[in-house]
């Protein structure tokens, strides 16, 4: 099921979400690894760096001019695209006015540097300045206000509350099911939740399910009080179809599939 409608960007939307990538857990042709541009309230912010996501993001703005990155989680298929953001930063004409600020789990500088062999992350203060998550970490720009909540996963992950001008995005990042969902996606105009797994045994940490079902996606929006669904990051077990499908069967509201170039109004 798809509800909803592609548009392109405007200006007066108080808050919208264009789709860079989806893709779980490699890139394909056509469709990188999670990423979106976020809109509103002044701020242009680009949540989660998966492979291919920085090509799909010039598409729609110039990331010099980003306002921050937010990223859920270290996992390369969320994160690894901040490599090409250095480059192209650093080295490709794109460097931004001042530091870019990156809200990431501690430690994402330091990856970075070691991928490039660097002794320490020093050589990145000129173009992105990295400030770690934490729980219920806050941020504001402009009158964009971004809140991280913490999510189960197999690393320190954190789910994305974002709110301007009274409209409300959540976003689940890679995450089993756990109580943080529901304070997440509490009345979220748009809830952007990953539905990876067709089973309980399809991705644990000893035992524990670290993403979610579709069932699970379309249970946590109905719970939450969520208006709208919208399906993503869905793995190689199923198809975005079928798991919206599903998602839409268990929340029982406006159910659609994220896909690349999307560009919904939250």
């Amino acid at each position: 099921m798809r509800a909803g409608s592609r548009a392109a960007y405007a200006p007066g939307m108080s808050l919208s979400l264009t789709v860079l990538g989806t893709a779980s857990p490699h890139p394909g042709p056509g469709r990188p690894c999670s990423g979106y541009l976020l809109r509103g309230g002044g701020a242009e912010v680009w949540v989660d760096a998966g492979p291919g996501t920085f090509a799909e993001l010039q598409r729609h703005t110039d990331p010099a001019r980003l306002s921050a990155i937010w990223i859920s989680h270290l996992h390369a298929d969320h994160s690894a695209d901040l490599l090409a953001a250095v480059y192209a930063f650093a080295y490709g004409g794109l460097t931004p006015h001042a530091p870019v600020p990156v809200y990431a789990p501690d430690g994402c500088a330091q990856r970075i540097a070691a991928f490039l062999g660097r002794p320490d992350a020093a050589f990145l203060d000129g173009i992105l300045d990295f400030r770690p998550l934490h729980p219920a970490h806050t941020a504001r720009h402009g009158d964009l206000l971004l809140t991280a909540l913490a999510v189960q996963h197999d690393v320190e992950a954190y789910g994305l509350r974002a709110e301007t001008g009274g409209r409300v995005l959540a976003y689940s990042g890679d995450t089993g099911p756990c109580d943080g969902l529901l304070h997440l996606a509490a009345g979220a105009d748009l809830f952007l939740c990953e539905a990876d797994i067709d089973g309980h045994h399809d991705g644990h940490r000893e035992g524990e399910q670290v993403h979610l079902r579709p069932e699970d996606a379309g249970a946590f929006a109905r719970q939450a009080g969520a208006r709208r669904l919208l399906v993503t990051h869905v793995g190689p077990t199923l198809t975005p179809e079928a798991a919206t499908a599903r998602a839409a069967a268990a929340f029982g509201g406006p159910t659609a599939t994220a896909r690349e170039g999307d560009v919904r109004a939250v």
